[in-house]
């Protein structure tokens, strides 16, 4: 699954940095690409899964295969961007592409790092985007009930009744500078504002971009920050980026290790927030498990086995037969795929079979 995050935020708040370290990550595939200052930089980032480390153990196969999400640096944003100032159009078409957002947030003082937007302030950065995206949502918006309003109110369609009816407590929201995805709309609902790809309805994660001094304590501007998100039940992670994009240039673990044990870390705080995306996401792993390629693929929770089995190919879905299945719990306790069907542990499951996060799978299909 082509799964992408964008990372947004304002001019000089460690955007960028953050990028670097995802694109120059050990970890990170060689698709990191760049254009122009008008253009997204793009990086394919693995997915980091102790899970998928034991299983090569287990079955040593001659090559792993990781899950990844693609991270977009999107270019910077300011104030009056809905209506073309700085990048604006530009930078809210490559908002429109991705799948959530994650905004990092200036959290520390320094005189060398110019700030056009006066003294520190998290939640006053977050409200100078928040209100642009609430301002391009609101144009499109505004734009579909003109399209719809006369069906509506003329045509007797009770579905044409629904949109429009959805689409003014859209507008009502974003007039109150209210995010659309604190509305909480049904997946029903939600089909009448699709088409518009809505950017205030995308799931964001927060980056707190602290001082190396606060790297484990954060401080008073990030406690701010998770004061001030907590009605969104949005998460925040504090996160050094500088940090972060030097750990990421390490190549040698053991050193990588004491670097990491010098700031008091365990692992970098790249892998919590990669991880942290997947799970906004919704997403769950699965694994394929055999001694050519042991892998990990990508689907969103709640989908059925024949969905799973599609993002391998779409022939798997079309002639799907059955899967045969082990947790990866069992697939650990027993050491092996054949331990584990001794043990009764092995499953035949059909089309209606939802999968777990850490099967182990294999499907047979005919077409």
């Amino acid at each position: 699954m082509a799964l992408q995050v964008g990372i947004v935020g304002l001019p000089n708040v460690g955007k960028s940095t953050l990028f670097n370290a995802v694109s120059n990550s050990a970890k990170a595939q060689a698709s990191n690409y760049r254009f122009c200052t008008i253009e997204p930089n793009v990086g394919l980032v693995d997915v980091p899964d102790t899970r998928l480390t034991k299983l090569e153990e287990l079955v040593k196969p001659n090559r792993v295969v990781p899950t990844t999400i693609e991270f977009v640096d999107i270019a910077g944003l300011v104030k009056g961007a809905s209506k073309g100032e700085g990048l604006g159009n530009k930078f809210l078409a490559n908002i429109r592409e991705v799948d959530a957002i994650v905004h990092v947030i200036r959290c520390f003082e320094d005189d060398n790092i110019l700030r056009e937007e006066g003294a520190i302030n998290p939640m006053g950065d977050k409200g100078i985007i928040d209100t642009e995206l609430q301002l391009k949502d609101l144009e499109s918006v505004e734009k579909k009930i003109a399209r719809t309003e006369k069906m509506a109110k003329t045509g007797g369609d009770p579905k044409a009744k629904r949109e429009y009816e959805i689409l003014k407590q859209c507008q009502e929201h974003l007039e109150q500078g209210r995010n659309i995805r604190e509305l909480q709309l049904s997946k029903e609902d939600k089909v009448a504002i699709a088409d518009l790809f809505l950017l205030t309805d995308k799931p964001v994660l927060y980056v707190a971009n602290v001082d190396e001094a606060s790297l484990l304590t954060g401080n008073k501007y990030s406690e701010a920050l998770i004061e001030g998100v907590k009605s969104e039940g949005a998460q925040v992670i504090v996160m050094n980026n500088t940090i972060e994009a030097q750990i990421s240039e390490m190549e040698d673990p053991a050193d990588k290790e004491l670097f990491l044990s010098e700031y008091g870390l365990t692992e970098p705080g790249l892998n919590r927030l990669i991880r942290s995306a997947y799970n906004l996401l919704e997403l769950i792993t699965y694994f394929t498990a055999g001694v050519q390629e042991v892998r990990a693929w990508t689907i969103h929770r709640g989908w059925k086995a024949p969905q799973a089995a599609s993002v391998i190919h779409t022939d798997f879905e079309k002639g799907f037969i059955k899967a045969e299945v082990i947790s990866y719990d069992d697939y650990v306790k027993y050491g092996s795929e054949a331990a584990a069907r001794e043990a009764g542990r092995f499953r035949i499951e059909g089309k209606e079979y939802l999968v777990a996060d850490g099967d182990v799978m294999h499907f047979r299909f005919n077409v």
